[in-house]
Formats: structure tokens, sequence, C-alpha cells
């Protein structure tokens, strides 16, 4: 039976369950698990260059419907991080499907990862990757003065007047006590949580389905379970700084002064928790993982439609039927099959070649993190991302537009030259430079970067470039229609390259001098001609 506050719980969990998050995203302590993780064995870290071109905060705050902090911060991991294996693929369908359909069990298992929602949670992961403090060599005295103390007082049992000496302990005491308060502060809410996420895994093993997440996790739990006396006297402390009256906390304050229990305690369970990191991460990564499970399963349930990716083990092609942007507001669907070639995009500004670019960018990432796509259906290779669609100039080092640019494409040119299969976006290659040179280069990049079984999908602005390539590369454009002074942009993909030229056109119904548009016109009919142009 539920409690009240447990029925509105799950009132609010069922109204919940599919919706976008409204709260605010401390993405600073969201992304401190994956910063301090090893990821160098993961088959792609996604890089923040590539996250800055796709939005990736924008896209996390719309696929994050975690529970818990916990979970926030392993599907944020999860997302930046491109795994090989997909052995457990099927296994956790199994379960994020038993999550779509099985209320009672989704609700019992968010009603506990409530528990870890809280801010303090973020501070879990200091516990396994950051390096402890370590006690000064001089703190070797206070088990001496514990000692001491406790020894004198049982001694003023049989003579009164040893008591004199405590005071003397006592100030010593006092200094080491407030000295170790930071470091007490360092570690407070960490350790109380450590109880609460080792509790929550307890629980979740004993349910059948659940524990399937890690079978072998009992040994871990355990583990920790044997640090639970000692840092359950941390996880009081916490309590009785918010909870107590102010009289009994100077009394169990004095009590720990006298005795010095707060350092020597926590540097003796510091001593323990630095041998038992990998236990902790492991709790951690079980938890995190289920609550990013119920967080697919309501992402599933909320958006319009998402399909199962089809991973490719034999094939270099990414094949597209109906996808979409999640992110834009009833966006247009388009459907593509690249045939084991790269693709190209022509089209006026605003006609939708970056957001296109941005789609598979979005849906590859999905597909090979979270086995979710924003299609009818999608398929493709276990591919590594890269992107070049929004690089700017880097004043701080004084690197020019194009500068970054040749930078960020020689990156791409090296890992093309590489045995696993890459997926390249590049969004109007070369622009910081003039005409002929941009033509030219980007030939002979786009040429060398579709190589070695890699997929690449590059708009530009040059009719003359996709010339070059409609041998190497599939030609597709975007285009719009001018009804009198009225630009209409439909967003459908188009086999072809672009055949119309409108931006004269546009700057006409725009108000541009008359004069402006007829020497623009003038001009364009030459260069097309191939003739000389007057100056």
């Amino acid at each position: 039976m539920f409690s009240k506050r447990t029925k509105k719980d799950k009132e609010s969990l069922i109204e919940g369950f599919g919706r976008i998050k409204d709260e605010e995203f401390d993405f600073d302590s969201i992304e401190r698990y994956f910063k301090n993780k090893d990821n160098s064995s993961a088959f792609q870290v996604i890089s923040d260059k590539t996250c800055n071109d796709i939005d990736f905060h924008e896209l996390f705050m719309f696929l994050d419907r975690t529970s818990s902090k916990v979970g926030q911060q392993y599907l944020y991991n999860k997302l930046r991080t491109v795994s090989a294996d997909r052995s457990k693929v099927e296994n956790n369908e199994q379960l994020i499907n038993e999550f779509l359909i099985n209320d009672e069990l989704r609700i019992k298992t968010q009603l506990q990862l409530s528990k870890l929602n809280d801010s303090d949670s973020f501070y879990l992961t200091s516990l396994f990757q950051d390096k402890h403090i370590e006690p000064p060599k001089w703190f070797s005295i206070a088990p001496f003065l514990s000692f001491s103390s406790a020894l004198i007082v049982l001694l003023s049992i049989i003579k009164i007047q040893i008591i004199l000496l405590l005071p003397l302990i006592i100030i010593v005491n006092l200094i080491i006590h407030y000295w170790n308060k930071k470091n007490l502060q360092h570690y407070l809410y960490s350790m109380s949580k450590l109880l609460i996420i080792n509790s929550v895994a307890k629980n979740f093993f004993a349910v059948d389905k659940l524990k399937t997440v890690n079978p072998d996790l009992h040994n871990s739990i355990k583990i920790i379970d044997s640090l639970k006396r000692r840092m359950a006297f941390f996880s009081f402390e916490n309590k009785i700084i918010s909870d107590l009256d102010a009289l009994f906390y100077w009394i169990i304050e004095f009590v720990k002064i006298t005795f010095l229990l707060e350092p020597i305690l926590l540097f003796n369970v510091l001593k323990r928790i630095e041998t038992k990191k990998s236990q902790i991460e492991d709790v951690f990564k079980y938890v995190g993982k289920v609550d990013c499970f119920i967080s697919i399963a309501s992402l599933r349930k909320g958006v319009y439609e998402y399909c199962i990716p089809n991973i490719f083990s034999d094939s270099i092609e990414i094949v597209a039927e109906q996808v979409y942007h999640p992110l834009i507001i009833d966006c247009v669907r388009n459907s593509i099959n690249t045939n084991s070639r790269s693709v190209l995009l022509t089209g006026s500004n605003m006609s939708g070649k970056s957001s296109f670019i941005r789609t598979i960018a979005v849906n590859a990432l999905t597909a090979l993190t979270l086995n979710t796509c924003f299609a009818k259906s999608f398929a493709l290779p276990l591919l590594k991302i890269h992107s070049a669609i929004r690089i700017s100039d880097d004043l701080m080092n004084d690197k020019s537009y194009y500068f970054e640019e040749v930078l960020t494409i020689k990156e791409m040119i090296g890992y093309s030259q590489t045995d696993s299969c890459h997926l390249f976006l590049l969004d109007e290659i070369f622009k910081g430079t003039n005409t002929v040179e941009r033509i030219s280069a980007g030939k002979a990049v786009l040429s060398a970067l579709q190589n070695n079984s890699n997929i690449v999908f590059v708009s530009t602005h040059d009719i003359e470039l996709a010339e070059l390539l409609k041998h190497e590369y599939d030609l597709y454009h975007f285009s719009e229609k001018i009804n009198f002074d009225m630009v209409d942009f439909d967003y459908k993909l188009k086999s072809g390259k672009l055949k119309n030229r409108n931006a004269i056109r546009i700057l006409e119904i725009n108000g541009y001098p008359i004069e402006v548009i007829e020497e623009a016109i003038v001009i364009a009919k030459k260069m097309d001609a191939k003739e000389p142009v007057e100056y």
C-alpha cells in the first residue's frame, strides 16, 4: 500500500512518463562522470567539436528522462561513448520493453531512483574517480590523543582530580577536529549517498528482471555493505546538522572532539574506500544503467515515431526512411539510401541542408548509443562520427575561420585512412577562402574522405563542385519556390543537383535597388557563359 506521499509521487510518475523534463540542467555536474572516466577502450568518444555541431546539450535535455542524478550522469556518458560490443542489446531491449508495458515495476523502480535525485548525488562519482585526501604525517598522534582522552575519563572514576588533565588534550583535539571539518565536508554528501545507492542497488538486485543487468553485482553490494557501520556515522552527522536542535548538536560535537572520532573514522573509511573503488563504480553503473533503460522507454513513449536501428555488419551504407530531427517541431521527414556512396547536397541558405546533415548525425548517434532512431526505419554500419558543421574564428589563439577548418578537416583525413568505418559530416566545405581554391581543394578532400569504406555527407553552394564529384557522390538538393514576394521552402530532399538559382531573385523581393539587381543579373549571365566580366 502506498502512503499519501507515495501515491502523489506515483501519480506524478505516471503523468510524467514520456514527457520532457521541466527542470534546470547542471551540465558541469552531469558531465563529471564522463570527464573523469577512462573511456580509452570505447569504440569512439564523441568529440566536443561534434557535440557543438549537433547542439548536444539541447539534444541531451530532450533525450534525458532519467529519475536520478546517477542515471543522468550515466546517460550522458553513454551518449558520448560508442561501444563496439552489441552482445547485450537484445537483453537490454527486453528490459526496456518491460518498463514500457509494466507500469508497476517501472514506478517501483523510479521511486527507488528518486532517492538519488538531489544534487548531492552528483558527488558519488568522487568516491571512485577522485584521488582521496591522505592524512598528514603528524596525524599519527591522533589515535594516541583519542586513547589518552578515553584513559583519563576512565581513571577519573577512580580519582576525580585526573579529569583536570582532559582540558589540555581537548584543546589539541579541538584544533585537529576543526582542521578536519574541511575534509569532512568534502565527503559528507557522497558518503551518505553511497549508503543510499547501495540500498537501492540491493532492492533492484532482489528483482529477477533487474538482476539480469549485472548478475554478478552481489559481490560489490556485499563489499560496500561491509563499510556501512563506519559510514553510518557520517550519514548521522549530515542529519544532525540539519535536523536536531543546537543543544544536542553541541553535546554530540563535544564527544567527537574529546575522542577525535571524526578525523580518525574519516581517514579510516577513506583508506578502505580507496581499495573498493571498482565495486563502488559497479554499483553506480548498475543503478545508472537501470535508470537509463527507463529513460529510453520514456523517450520512446513520448516521441511521435521511433524505430530500432539495423546495424549492418557487412554493408557500408545508410538507409533512412522517413527520418526526422527530434528537436525540430513538425520536422519534415525525408528518406535516403546511400547505396554505399557518399552524399553531396546543394541548395540555398535556409533550404534545409544543414538541418538534414544534423538529422543524420543525431540519428546515427542515438542508433549506436540508445538503439533508438527517429524514423520509420534506419540502418547503418558500426561507424565513428566526425563533423565540421559549426566552425568559428578562435580569437583567443589568433586562428582564422579558414585555419580552424583546415585543422578540423586535416583530422578527418587522418581518420579516413584508418581501418574503421567513419561518417564525415561537413557543411559548406572551405567557405572561408576564395571560389577557385575552395572548389579545387574541396574536390580533392572530398574524394579522399569517401575512400576506405567511409560515408560522407557534405553540403555546398558550389554547383561546380557537384559537377566535379558526380561520379563519386550521389547528388541531392533542397530547393525553394518563389511566388510573387514570398519564398516557400518545402524542406524536401530531392535527387540530383540544384538547377534553379534564386539568390538574386530573393534580393529583389527584399527591396534591393533595381540597379543592383540588374548589374547582378548581367554579371551572373556572363559568368555562366564563361565570358570576361568588365570592372
